[in-house]
């Protein structure tokens, strides 16, 4: 498969995932306006809170993220050599801006993108990726990165976890109704059995459903800043190698990193653990050796 190829089946999936995504919210949502007899307050419900957690998350999330890893901003002459790299890949990227560059001071090769636009972004890696990579290598990294900014993923995924975030308080409201709020619905039978099993299913199911598609999402979205990041430096192997050197990486875990920023990072910050189908359908990141057989085959 060409560059162009992986770039668009990736980009093909990417949609249908989030297009679910929205479609299982909405029924959230219609499903709560049907518990109350009216499905616009269950719609209404969803937006409201929907637009509220994306405002925080589009106006706050970047700082708030780079705050939390500690992320410091590198400034020349220490670290002219990364901030070169990033303007001359901005500039080829054909970005509107270069973004802000960050250093976390951490020997776990790693690093991420993060920002609502081209315009308001940010890269940050580790000091451990500066001192292990050499210069094909760091540009097929940041190369990468730049492609999450290019490709708008940063904001996909801020979408992503917002609707994560709706689907999780769309069901404890259905749980809470069903367990208090109802009561007399059910003492009235109102309501059938069958309706309340869907309810009490949806409740405690949603927000492992919502988990899974944001998952799945996050790992489409490295398959495709992998190839956009191959098409800019035309050089696919210098990612290829970056990834083989942090998959051999032997203290991976990127210590002020969590659950909530793991997606953000080009490797998963945590410590590995052995691969199974369970573990690689609750994992943030495709498969690394995957991912490396990709680039070697472009």
């Amino acid at each position: 498969m060409n560059f162009y190829d992986e770039i668009a089946s990736n980009k093909r999936k990417s949609v249908l995932l989030i297009a679910c995504f929205f479609a299982f919210v909405v029924f959230l949502g219609l499903f709560i306006g049907v518990m109350y007899g009216n499905s616009y307050f269950g719609l209404g419900l969803a937006i409201v809170i929907g637009v509220i957690y994306f405002l925080f998350s589009y106006y706050g999330g970047s700082n708030a993220i780079l705050t939390m890893t500690k992320a410091k901003e590198a400034t020349k002459p220490q670290y002219t050599h990364l901030i070169n790299v990033v303007e001359g890949l901005s500039l080829a990227a054909g970005l509107s801006k270069v973004p802000k560059v960050y250093v976390i001071e951490d020997t776990a090769l790693n690093a991420f993108a993060t920002g609502r636009d081209p315009e308001h972004a940010a890269v940050t890696v580790t000091t451990g990726l500066l001192h292990k990579l050499n210069r094909l290598e760091l540009e097929g990294v940041i190369a990468h990165e730049l492609s999450h900014i290019k490709n708008y993923d940063i904001r996909v995924m801020m979408l992503t976890a917002v609707m994560v975030g709706l689907t999780v308080l769309l069901s404890d409201f259905i749980l809470r109704s069903f367990l208090w709020g109802r009561r007399d619905n059910r003492e009235s039978n109102q309501l059938s059995l069958v309706f309340i099993l869907i309810g009490l299913a949806l409740a405690i199911l949603s927000p492992l459903i919502g988990e899974l598609i944001k998952l799945a999402i996050s790992r489409k979205r490295e398959f495709l800043a992998d190839a956009s990041g191959a098409l800019l430096t035309r050089y696919p192997k210098g990612l290829a190698d970056a990834l083989r050197k942090i998959k051999e990486d032997p203290d991976p875990l990127v210590d002020h990193a969590n659950k909530a920023t793991a997606h953000l990072f080009i490797s998963t910050p945590f410590r590995k653990e052995k691969s199974s189908f369970m573990k690689n359908l609750f994992s943030t990141h495709p498969d690394i050796d995957e991912r490396i057989k990709k680039l070697e085959e472009m």
